[in-house]
């Protein structure tokens, strides 16, 4: 039985996840906060579970490119291991810095930055645009003339290192911090104090900061999260709500030069009244955000069950027919939005729920293809639509009856 081991990376994830949250208990450190830590994980969610698909694509996607337009035929050996590191590091750099410095490339960056938390799950903050965004700059590599199985070496060396440097319990590290990317580092670089925007951009070594001149010192304590911080946990929100001010101030621009600087332009050039407008227009009306320990143990219920699921998915992923996966692909979405929309205490998770109810029917069917199975799926989702508003009404009293 052929397996997706990328799947390891869930367990591997939680794993460091759990010590990390242990051993700040230990030293009496806060880390830690629920509502942000469900909303960071359910961002990685989504993320992994994209890597069915993303993964290969760009395998092929680099190959298509060094096949056809390689500009050098370039041969595995030590030299050239080493050359590709530095190049794929330099890389990183520029994308990163695009990242934070082109309107285009923030709107899937944010994401990565929204988080007043800075440790290990922050690190889950990838969005599937961007890894695509990430994938594209690393296309000039086989466009060079690098095999794409060197690539994807190295990438998993990228993809892995970043994880370590989230975190607050590690100081400094002596002489490394001249030469490779650490947490002081990287806390410098999510943080929001006005000193620090717009640094350390590395991603495995801190030299290309220092040769661009981006480069800061960890010297005041950081503060985490975006300078304008974002209201509420909805993971449509958090994904969106810099696309949709980017469409506003876009439509709002008079001439081609204001509506390119509002696509390629900073971050800072568009109107922050546009997410006040947005929040006020989109965001929930409840303002508390404070679940109760009822709501937040079913929270933490769902996520595990959806983690398990998403494990799953992977790891039989070349077992499973597309018709399965995609059934199981959209009750996963459907089970991270559920849930920052039960962190905001929104009315209409039922109807996520009942959506839910009816992929659990259809994949049901489609493993057990009895006409019992369909007979049993169909009537129970029938009673529901029947009394679909008063269930309604009954299901959020009893999902929020402590709000």
């Amino acid at each position: 039985m052929k397996l997706n081991f990328i799947a390891l990376a869930i367990p591997f994830f939680l794993l460091f996840m759990g010590l990390e949250y242990w051993w700040s208990k230990r030293k009496r450190m806060k880390v830690y906060q629920v509502n942000e830590t469900i909303a960071n994980i359910n961002v990685g969610i989504a993320e992994r579970l994209s890597d069915i698909l993303t993964t290969g694509a760009f395998y092929f996607f680099f190959t298509w490119i060094h096949d056809n337009f390689a500009l050098f035929q370039i041969k595995a050996s030590l030299l050239n291991w080493v050359l590709l590191f530095l190049l794929t590091d330099l890389v990183w750099y520029w994308y990163h810095r695009f990242g934070h410095e082109v309107n285009l490339f923030w709107s899937v960056h944010v994401v990565h930055h929204q988080s007043d938390d800075f440790n290990y799950s922050v690190s889950a903050r990838i969005t599937v645009l961007q890894a695509i965004a990430r994938g594209l700059f690393w296309s000039v590599l086989p466009l060079v003339g690098f095999p794409p199985h060197m690539i994807t070496i190295l990438l998993m060396i990228h993809g892995t290192y970043p994880f370590f440097t989230h975190t607050q319990l590690v100081g400094k590290l002596g002489w490394i911090e001249y030469i490779f990317v650490t947490p002081s580092h990287h806390r410098v670089h999510h943080s929001s104090n006005e000193e620090y925007l717009d640094k350390n951009y590395g991603d495995v070594l801190i030299i290309w900061d220092k040769i661009f001149g981006t480069f800061a010192k960890e010297e005041a304590a950081p503060k985490y999260g975006l300078t304008e911080p974002l209201k509420g946990y909805s993971f449509l929100w958090q994904h969106f709500h810099f696309i949709l001010e980017m469409v506003i101030a876009f439509k709002m621009a008079n001439g081609l030069k204001q509506k390119f600087k509002v696509v390629f332009g900073k971050p800072d050039n568009i109107d922050p009244r546009i997410r006040f407008y947005l929040e006020k227009k989109l965001a929930s009306k409840n303002k508390q955000f404070a679940p109760s320990e009822g709501l937040l143990d079913i929270i933490k219920i769902q996520t595990v069950f959806t983690l398990v699921i998403l494990f799953f998915t992977i790891l039989f992923s070349s077992q499973l027919s597309i018709v399965k996966i995609s059934i199981l692909s959209a009750f996963i979405i459907l089970s991270v939005i559920a849930t920052g929309a039960m962190l905001e205490q929104r009315r209409w998770i039922f109807h996520l729920d009942y959506a839910r109810l009816v992929l659990i029917a259809m994949f049901s069917y489609i493993l057990y293809p009895h006409q019992y199975v369909a007979v049993i799926s169909i009537s129970v989702l029938t009673f529901i639509l029947v009394f679909y508003k008063s269930l309604n009404d009954q299901y959020h009293n009893i999902i929020y009856r402590f709000q």
